[in-house]
């Protein structure tokens, strides 16, 4: 059969040959190999092309092969690059992890997850009602695209009798998930080159929501010898002109710190003298929270409340996750901008679950008795947690004051052999190996900016808590 060739736009040539169609040329690398797959109506293969008069950059082409019952071969060059600021956020690897421990599951392997940041309660019978009835009484439209005045006015009370900042409904715009109303905060009011202050450890999307806004994550560390609170010197040391965000997780996840008022008054302090400087105040854990700690709103403290987007939702305290309610507070213009992204976005939050989340407001402070039974629930799961892992050598704690994980510094473990599985390097490999030999999914530290700690997810029962702590145990002993 004669060969025919077509040029692209990368000059590489194209053969149909016998039964297979093989592509070769210069600028598929300095030795380019030849790439075959089996001839049928239509095939495609990705290609890394150079553009024209392009030194570097690149973009993937699929090369669209038609044959026609002539045996007439037709090819097409279709450009499927994506963005270059979609191609520099990571992927989650909570939810990595989490789909592969639940394929796993599926498949009929006895995981233990522990890797999902969600409560295992059902919701409250009252908040579910509310969202039932919504339905029944035809309550299924658009809302408006800020949220309903009822929940908008609930919020505010919300916000005034628990954490002492004043609200209008007019300032506050709620959306699906507090995850919604971070990364529009992140768009709204970063601008290229600005940069977004993140204390280390983080929860896995702050870094990415930043590169999203075409701005720049500067990390900074803490120790596990001072619960993972951040340094306000070492803060004060790393703003610059291009400082434009700084964002608070307390209760934190993934370490469960909560950050004591008197730091978070110095931290304040610091902001204050920095004009451009605003602060994301991320509270979606604040009624997790074991005594004597307390939360403190950012908003609350002297000067702030002009500066800070402060964050919640219903997903952690109410067991909402599914339901995809959240709400951010601030200064006018402010949530103004966060709208307007919603509204060429998604529009409003599910008027359903807007009802619900009237629901839940009411059912008193702090969620009353429904979330006070949950919190004391957790309590009693991460003393038991705290307990265990104090007892394996090697192992470092923090106790959490809030939230439901438990950030364990596991570093003691790296360098070591497991037979049957190689050497274990960092927080991802031992996640790896406790996922293989141990059966049990946590996440590696490495996802949340710390690689010498593992999270473990304590929003599972005390039973499952002991199962997989007795897993863990095996595997680790068997490291040692």
């Amino acid at each position: 059969m004669a060969a025919f060739s077509l040029q692209t736009s990368s000059s590489s040539s194209i053969a149909r040959l016998g039964s297979q169609t093989r592509f070769s040329g210069a600028d598929l690398g300095p030795d380019p190999k030849s790439i075959g797959f089996p001839s049928h109506p239509r095939s495609s293969l990705v290609l890394p092309l150079k553009l024209p008069n392009s030194k570097s950059r690149s973009r993937a082409v699929v090369m669209a092969v038609a044959v026609s019952g002539n045996d007439q071969t037709q090819i097409t060059e279709v450009d499927i690059s994506l963005s270059p600021r979609v191609n520099s956020v990571k992927p989650s690897k909570t939810v990595a992890i989490t789909d592969q421990a639940t394929a796993l599951v599926q498949a009929g392997v006895p995981v233990i997850r522990l890797a999902a940041g969600e409560p295992d309660f059902d919701t409250p019978s009252v908040i579910a009602e509310a969202g039932i009835n919504a339905i029944r009484e035809g309550y299924t439209r658009y809302t408006p695209n800020a949220g309903t005045l009822e929940l908008r006015q609930a919020i505010c009370h919300k916000l005034k009798e628990e954490n002492g900042i004043s609200y209008t409904p007019d300032q506050i715009v709620v959306s699906n998930g507090a995850k919604q109303s971070i990364v529009q905060a992140v768009l709204a009011v970063c601008s290229p080159g600005d940069e977004v202050i993140i204390p280390a450890p983080f929860w896995v999307s702050y870094p990415e929501m930043a590169r999203l806004a075409d701005a720049t994550p500067v990390i900074l560390p803490t120790s596990i010898s001072d619960n993972f609170l951040l340094d306000p010197k070492l803060l004060e040391s790393k703003l610059t002109e291009k400082s434009r965000l700084l964002i608070l997780c307390s209760p934190s996840n993934p370490t469960g710190s909560v950050y004591p008022k008197k730091l978070l008054q110095e931290i304040a302090q610091i902001v204050a003298r920095h004009p451009r400087l605003l602060v994301i105040s991320d509270e979606i854990y604040e009624h997790i929270i074991y005594t004597p700690a307390t939360h403190t709103s950012f908003a609350s403290l002297p000067g702030m409340w002009e500066r800070t987007l402060t964050v919640n939702g219903f997903s952690k305290a109410f067991a909402m996750t599914g339901w995809r309610l959240g709400y951010l507070a601030s200064p006018k213009h402010f949530v103004a901008a966060c709208g307007k992204i919603q509204s060429q976005f998604t529009s409003g939050a599910s008027s359903i679950s807007q009802k619900a989340g009237v629901a839940a407001l009411g059912l008193g402070y702090a969620g009353g008795e429904a979330v006070s039974i949950m919190v004391k629930a957790f309590r009693e799961r991460r003393d038991f947690l705290v307990k265990s892992f104090g007892e394996l050598s090697g192992v470092k704690i923090s106790e959490p004051k809030g939230a439901f994980y438990l950030f364990i510094d596991v570093s003691s473990y790296y360098g070591t052999e497991a037979e049957g599985f190689g050497k274990i390097e960092n927080s991802e490999s031992l996640c790896r190996y406790l996922l293989d030999k141990g059966q049990v999914a946590l996440v590696p530290g490495d996802a949340f900016g710390d690689d010498t700690c593992i999270r473990i997810s304590y929003a599972a029962s005390l039973t499952t808590l002991q199962a997989a702590v007795e897993r863990i145990k095996k595997a680790l002993v068997t490291l040692k």
